[in-house]
């Protein structure tokens, strides 16, 4: 809900009240008391947001609301983090506890490292404002934790360009570029891991025991798809996870497995098809390992669909997205 309070709290900034808002995005007011909210509840509040406040660069403003109170005891972590290499591996160990509507990965290369962002929509398609929200809160959150601004070498955002380019660079400093095949920030090896002065490893290990305690505790309450999800990431490879192991292994006819997905709007092979993604990114990061390698480790018989699958996932090419994710030098200018 601290992310909620971000959108809510741009929208008041813009004069927009909260129950209009609410009416517009078609959520009952009640439903702020929650601990957390549907992913495509935050999608329609977005949206309205956009659409009420006839701001292009509101995601943008938003993202740059965002202090130590919208990553709940996250926050505590990150202030202690050594350097802010750790402090991106802390956001992509606890992402739960501030949103389920992404994750982060971290491509390093030899002068600097992308922050790549991967969003994890539900039945809605995520409005282009959360997108540039995020990353843009990843800059101001840099601020509270190095106590000044970075500056990325270059922004990356996989849907076309919103509002008006000054805006971008307002934010970011830095050349922007849009409808690329994947979103994220490039940030010098040297900005990353440069130590920080307030780190506390003592401190941060007690802040860590609490927020592990928080992720297990939300474990617990995972809705049967993501456990799923889980269970199939965890176990893919050469032959894929099937759906009759899968019943079995949660003690369910297979039937009763499809009924149970259905009624949550999704199937088997949706859940497969999204953990062979999530794992394609990931391997192609490390640019040891052959395409071939990678699509028999993610069971595929051949290359051939691999890339057909690749190519309906991202729009490019297994070996075009790793050559704009593996950065051999830094961007001129």
């Amino acid at each position: 809900m601290s992310w909620v309070q971000t959108v809510l709290g741009e929208a008041r900034r813009q004069g927009l009240s909260e129950h209009a808002l609410l009416t517009a995005a078609g959520i009952r007011p009640a439903e702020l008391t929650q601990d957390r909210w549907p992913i495509d509840h935050i999608t329609r509040l977005w949206r309205a947001a956009a659409r009420l406040s006839h701001d292009p660069a509101f995601g943008l403003k938003a993202g740059t609301l965002v202090g130590p109170a919208s990553f709940n005891v996250v926050s505590f972590i990150l202030q202690s983090a050594a350097n802010l290499r750790q402090a991106f591996n802390i956001i992509q160990k606890y992402q739960t506890l501030i949103s389920d509507g992404g994750r982060f990965q971290m491509l390093s290369g030899p002068e600097a490292s992308w922050l790549v962002y991967h969003p994890r929509q539900g039945d809605l398609a995520f409005s282009p404002h959360q997108i540039e929200a995020v990353l843009a809160a990843v800059v101001s959150a840099t601020q509270w934790i190095t106590h000044h601004p970075i500056r990325p070498h270059l922004v990356r955002f996989s849907h076309e360009q919103v509002g008006p380019l000054q805006g971008y660079r307002q934010v970011f400093s830095c050349p922007i570029e849009f409808n690329q095949a994947y979103s994220g920030l490039l940030i010098a090896n040297e900005v990353l891991d440069h130590a920080l002065p307030q780190a506390n490893t003592q401190l941060a290990q007690l802040h860590e025991q609490y927020a592990t305690a928080q992720l297990h505790a939300l474990a617990q309450s995972q809705t049967f798809d993501e456990a799923l999800f889980t269970w199939i990431r965890t176990r893919m490879g050469p032959p894929p996870p099937t759906r009759a192991e899968a019943a079995q292994a949660f003690d369910l006819s297979e039937r009763t497995l499809a009924r149970r997905l259905h009624a949550l709007h999704t199937s088997y092979v949706a859940l497969l098809d999204h953990a062979r993604r999530d794992l394609a990114l990931q391997l192609l990061s490390d640019t040891t390992r052959s395409l071939h390698d990678i699509a028999h480790s993610l069971g595929f018989a051949e290359l051939s669909p691999f890339y057909r699958a690749f190519q309906r996932w991202t729009g490019h090419t297994p070996g075009q997205w790793r050559c704009q994710a593996h950065i051999e030098k830094l961007p001129e200018g």
